[in-house]
């Protein structure tokens, strides 16, 4: 099923087109031309979530909005939303655009499966630009104290009431979208709008893909199984005030990647794109440059 009954929100210059991967047909919006640029929203935003850093970046890059699996204007499908899934569709969606080799940005969501596919096949990926996500190596003890913070996923996560939590309480999506970030004026309310309704049509996707988490990612966290080294040079920008994703869980990555750098920017929350987008931009274009 395609989310396709909703309006598109407008973007100068932005073509989009569906490609089928896996099959799912992915909805990408792209915008520019020049250095690829692969950029994968959070949750519960979908390719619009870029709509500031793009016009930014458009000069000297080819930047390609991804819709994933079941959000925004991609097909819905039964499965398909472990983590290893949703990279799966993006590497299948670079060959099928027939990309070598691309720069990865990822917020959220879209940074733990960026994560994932820069460890699986670093080959694949110049450089890796990771916002508002910790690493796969925190450490449990920073880990452990901060676990109240995810409160609101039992909202999502199950199956069923996640379901209809996304459908029939809009209300919900906007408070968790208004609280990550440091000063709630940096959202207009027709894009809490547009993402709260976002999060009622993609409300399997988005329940799916945080069950798949909890009875996956997790346990494979405890075993250790995802603590692969990172080759990719990658830049993890984090918020001082994002009540999701502390500094402290940006700690200890040191020693299991080659060339990682934290930053933690002052004054922000949880939507680096959305409030810090001129900052975001400048972090990707010196990233590009010393990836050679």
């Amino acid at each position: 099923m395609i989310n396709s009954d909703r309006p598109m929100p407008p973007l100068e210059g932005a073509e989009h087109r569906w490609v089928t991967v896996r099959g799912a047909r992915l909805h990408i919006a792209e915008s520019g031309s020049g250095e690829p640029v692969v950029l994968l929203h959070g949750f519960p935003q979908h390719w619009y979530a870029w709509r500031a850093l793009v016009p930014l970046l458009t000069d000297g890059h080819r930047l390609i909005c991804v819709d994933l699996r079941g959000f925004g204007w991609s097909e819905q499908t039964r499965r398909g939303y472990d983590t290893d899934g949703l990279g799966d569709d993006i590497l299948a969606l670079l060959d099928e655009l027939g990309l070598d080799r691309v720069t990865l940005v990822g917020h959220n969501w879209g940074a733990g499966v960026g994560f994932r596919l820069c460890q699986r096949a670093p080959d694949r990926f110049r450089a890796f630009l990771a916002l508002n996500m910790a690493h796969p190596w925190t450490r449990h003890r920073d880990v452990l104290p901060n676990l109240w913070r995810m409160w609101y996923t039992a909202f999502i996560e199950y199956p069923v009431l996640g379901r209809l939590v996304l459908r029939h309480w809009p209300a919900f999506t906007r408070y968790l979208l208004r609280r990550a970030v440091a000063d709630p004026t940096a959202w207009r309310d027709a894009d809490l709008t547009e993402f709260a309704g976002a999060a009622q049509a993609s409300a399997h996707a988005g329940q799916a893909m945080f069950w798949q988490y909890v009875v996956r990612d997790i346990p494979a966290g405890f075993r250790g199984t995802h603590r692969r080294r990172l080759t990719v040079p990658t830049l993890v920008l984090g918020g001082e005030h994002d009540p999701v994703i502390p500094p402290a869980l940006l700690r200890g990555g040191d020693p299991n990647a080659d060339d990682l750098t934290v930053r933690v920017v002052p004054g922000a929350g949880h939507h680096l794109h959305e409030e810090r987008p001129e900052l975001v931009a400048e972090a990707l274009r010196k990233l590009i440059a010393g990836a050679g």
